[in-house]
């Protein structure tokens, strides 16, 4: 007959709102608690006899190889993971999972894997979505410059393993200051608005617009050579100047905001000339400055058509 130690665990057990999991060295499970069917839907009848990972998502299935790979290390102890697992009804959810091999006392073979799951799903979304705060420019919705910097880095890789052509814009308001002197912060901060919504209007949703700082902005366009950039960064200037944003009261004024666009392009491949991102981004800049000096509100490309290894 138990003992009243084994009741009270037994009785724990079974009302723990975390799911537990037996499972042989085979990967079948042997047991699982009640709390099964009010976190996934599935009762424990339903699960005994199935593989402990049918229901883990493709795309997370290598994570959990490999912390099963882990976990028969000689050494391990516990391992923990966080991977999407599929309900009943179709939804998904997040789990963590913390997993502990139980051996034979006597021979210290590997004898079963006992899992212990919770719901994570609003940690995570949280999580996610606190991520991307940190990666969007608060006035205008688009990347920032970290996430530009990411992105940019991301992009040149693509690039390199693709041995494709990359072009970057950096875009600047003209006389800005002139009509944020004139209409206040607000008004300003409303342009800003509305020249990051033209800009991401004019491209494709595969390019990557983002504040760069201040009135700048810049557009990354992946497999993108040369004519492609110019003629995308025009699409871009006329979308601004369409807008008739004025910095002059006057009804009549013909003093608006428009932009000045400096465009470069990499044919990114190995052994080229251009050894790192950031080169583009010089290029771009140079190709920006003589927009603005060559009379402002125009596109520039850079002469250079360069190639790149890192």
């Amino acid at each position: 007959m138990p003992g009243k130690d084994e009741i009270d665990f037994q009785f724990l057990v079974e009302h723990s709102m975390d799911i537990i999991t037996h499972a042989g060295m085979d990967r079948i499970v042997k047991y699982v608690t009640p709390s099964i069917f009010h976190l996934l839907g599935w009762t424990p009848e339903e699960r005994i006899g199935r593989m402990v990972n049918d229901l883990i998502l493709p795309d997370d299935l290598p994570v959990f190889a490999d912390a099963y790979e882990r976990l028969l290390a000689p050494d391990a102890q516990t391992v923990s993971i966080t991977l999407r697992v599929r309900r009943k009804d179709g939804s998904v959810v997040w789990i963590e999972a913390n997993a502990s091999l139980i051996r034979d006392p006597a021979t210290g073979e590997p004898k079963e894997v006992v899992i212990v799951m919770r719901d994570v799903t609003e940690r995570k979304m949280l999580e996610e979505k606190l991520a991307a705060l940190a990666l969007t420019d608060g006035l205008t919705g688009l990347a920032n410059r970290r996430a530009f910097d990411q992105a940019l880095k991301r992009e040149w890789k693509r690039a390199l393993r693709d041995g494709s052509q990359l072009s970057l814009l950096m875009l600047d308001l003209d006389h800005f200051k002139r009509f944020n002197d004139q209409y206040g912060h607000q008004m300003g901060d409303d342009c800003l608005r509305a020249v990051a919504a033209a800009a991401n209007g004019a491209v494709r949703t595969t390019d990557t617009v983002a504040r760069y700082g201040g009135e700048e902005f810049t557009v990354i366009l992946p497999s993108t050579g040369a004519t492609g950039g110019v003629a995308t960064a025009e699409k871009v200037r006329a979308a601004i100047e369409a807008m008739r944003l004025t910095h002059d009261p006057a009804p009549q004024s013909e003093i608006r905001i428009t932009a000045s666009i400096g465009v470069a392009t990499a044919f990114v491949r190995t052994g080229g000339t251009v050894k790192k991102p950031e080169t583009l981004l010089k290029l771009a800049d140079n190709a920006l400055y003589k927009a603005k000096h060559e009379g402002r509100n125009r596109v520039v490309s850079s002469p250079h058509i360069d190639s790149a290894d890192q």
